[in-house]
């Protein structure tokens, strides 16, 4: 069994609820109950949730209201003009865009049917129930906690990844065949997509800003992480070992010393433009599986060359 808990939005939905019931029945309103209904309708997972769905509510409501005139009016308050209503009414929010809104639009129809007389006051009391409900559920829905903390704990954790895969990969240079079983590369994979939803609802949280530092920065490990996925294979399946492996070892292990959330990526270019220098230096292959493993050894180091090019491209939070 999952264990019990009461969560934020929990708490703001029963607070929120809570109180618009409250201010409806002060109000002396009708059907004040639907204030909190309205109110629970609108406390959504982001801000930018939340006032997409009081619009999408409002729009609806409204449309739902105007059919309900137009034709509780002509043709009267029978179940079967109430069919028609919702035959024509569903289709024109869908077309709208606004079809989230249906349920709340769906409470005030039925006010208004069940009231069976179109009055302003009625129109007056079913306008203010959506000013309480709305209204209570933006303001409960401005506070968001602060998952900035979370994003930093799995930006150090990817990187202490990223630490470990680029050390494993120079031990294999240096060394040869290592018992490095390549899990960090799953763990990776899925800290970056946890870290991207995250990432993204702190985006949702901010009505103005549509950047994140942080949604950014994953987004650049989770590229760079594709190529070390595309480079690694043809690393393994070296059919020898030259002398130009210890030179990239060298290189990768201050690499993975390295690894931050700071923009040193041109510092790195740099030392790798020297390693590219030494490695043309040194003696052509002899044979055909040398050049093979050469060539090999080239192309891994053009992919470093990107990996560098895509963190440099990233923005540091200043």
């Amino acid at each position: 069994m999952k264990r019990f808990s009461i969560g934020y939005r929990t708490l703001k939905t029963a607070f929120g609820a809570a109180v618009a019931i409250a201010i409806a029945q002060y109000l002396d309103l009708q059907f004040f109950t639907a204030a909190g209904i309205l109110t629970i309708l609108c406390v959504q997972p982001t801000k930018k949730k939340s006032v997409r769905a009081v619009y999408t509510r409002i729009i609806a409501s409204f449309t739902g209201m105007l059919y309900a005139f137009v034709f509780f009016e002509t043709f009267g308050y029978s179940p079967a003009v109430l069919g028609v209503v919702l035959l024509l009414f569903i289709p024109t929010i869908v077309s709208f865009r606004v079809a989230e809104g249906f349920v709340s639009s769906a409470v005030i129809l039925m006010h208004l049917f069940s009231t069976a007389n179109f009055t302003v006051d009625l129109l007056v009391n079913e306008l203010s129930l959506m000013a309480i409900g709305f209204g209570m559920g933006l303001i409960v829905n401005m506070y968001m906690p602060d998952i900035e903390p979370e994003l930093n704990f799995h930006r150090l954790k990817i990187e202490k990844i990223y630490k470990k895969i680029l050390s494993e990969i120079a031990g294999y240079l240096r060394n040869g065949d290592t018992m490095w079983d390549g899990k960090e590369l799953i763990e990776a994979a899925n800290v970056l997509n946890a870290a991207k939803a995250l990432a993204f609802k702190d985006v949702e949280n901010h009505l103005t800003r549509k950047e994140n530092f942080y949604y950014v920065y994953f987004d650049m490990r989770e590229k760079q992480l594709e190529i070390i996925e595309r480079v690694l294979p043809k690393i393994t399946a070296l059919p020898v070992m030259t002398v130009q492996a210890p030179l990239i070892a060298a290189f990768l292990e201050e690499l993975s010393e390295n690894v931050h959330s700071g923009n040193t990526a041109s510092h790195y270019r740099e030392k790798l433009e020297i390693v590219k220098v030494e490695f043309a230096k040194m003696p052509l292959p002899q044979d055909h599986e040398t050049f093979l493993a050469m060539a090999a050894m080239y192309q891994f180091i053009e992919e470093m060359d990107e990996y560098l090019v895509i963190k440099q491209s990233f923005k540091v939070r200043k």
